[in-house]
């Protein structure tokens, strides 16, 4: 039965964490009105630090050498803060949604590039032309959040920002893979947000006030973020690193703009025309055609 259970869970993860990734970006929507996005995060990281404690307590997990504990915090540092801090900040200050998305939508390509020479992961011809479609993919889903009346937005400091996040989570998920794949989900946890949590400590205290109104929308976004986000998504996201290459998890994140376009669709009435539905297949297209060897191989 154990067994059973986690060829299961092995299964389901790439879907489960589309799944649950995508639902971030409507989380960060709902807090935006109400707290600060460092704020946000500094609060949450302690909290999802805290509670993979107690799981990590609960089931006797192994605790990680300061070595191993050390390489943990910077990946949660490059992985949870950097990447997510950069992002919100630069959408905050008027970067479109939809460029952030399209910038975000490097990272598969980036993430390849550092794992070939990193890592020593052979991409193939077939990986690049897959890592492209899903690039071209991802800006058919997002093409309608793009327009002229929101370039003032776009400015070298946003940009940069953006492009700085996206870079972090690239190579924090090959540094992931590369020193600490050995650890166990919930006691490398721990390493990981505390390592996030002291980033973000910093971050308020030299840019934000701290601001939390404490409304309904900003205590349900802030549990959703830390249960199905902190804990959820990215004990997944450790799950599949440790079973596969890098570039095909990477390959994953194609995914998400079509998933979020999804879940605007149905909850805040956005649209959803017959360019983005066909930007969804290509990204699906694209995510078969990096994954196919593995695949096979099962």
């Amino acid at each position: 039965m154990p067994v059973r259970f986690t060829r299961l869970i092995v299964t389901a993860a790439p879907a489960l964490f589309v799944v649950m990734w995508a639902t971030g970006f409507i989380a960060a929507r709902l807090a935006a009105p109400h707290v600060e996005p460092f704020t946000f995060l500094a609060i949450r990281f302690p909290i999802a630090a805290a509670l993979f404690a107690l799981i990590a307590v609960a089931s006797k997990a192994p605790w990680p050498s300061p070595r191993l504990a050390l390489h943990a915090g910077v990946t949660g540092a490059l992985i949870h803060a950097v990447y997510l801090s950069t992002i919100f900040w630069a959408v905050a200050h008027g970067l479109p949604a939809g460029v952030s998305a399209l910038i975000v939508g490097l990272q598969p390509l980036l993430t390849a590039f550092i794992a070939s020479g990193f890592v020593g992961e052979e991409i193939a011809p077939r990986h690049w032309f897959g890592l492209i479609v899903g690039l071209i993919g991802v800006g058919l889903v997002i093409s309608p959040k793009l327009s002229l009346a929101s370039i003032d937005g776009i400015t070298p400091a946003t940009t940069l920002a953006c492009l700085g996040g996206t870079a972090a989570i690239a190579f924090g998920t090959v540094y992931q893979k590369r020193f600490a794949t050995g650890l166990h989900i919930a006691s490398g946890g721990v390493w990981q947000y505390v390592g996030a949590s002291l980033v973000m400590f910093a971050a308020v205290a030299l840019f934000e006030d701290g601001r939390f109104d404490g409304t309904f929308n900003a205590w349900f976004a802030l549990a959703w973020s830390v249960l199905v986000l902190s804990l959820g998504a990215i004990s997944l996201l450790m799950l599949l690193i440790r079973q596969g290459e890098v570039a095909k998890v990477s390959s994953l994140m194609f995914l998400v703009p079509a998933v979020v376009a999804l879940m605007a669709y149905g909850l805040f009435d956005e649209t959803l025309n017959l360019v983005q539905i066909l930007g969804m297949a290509v990204c699906a297209a694209a995510v078969i055609i990096v994954n196919r060897r593995r695949q096979a191989a099962s």
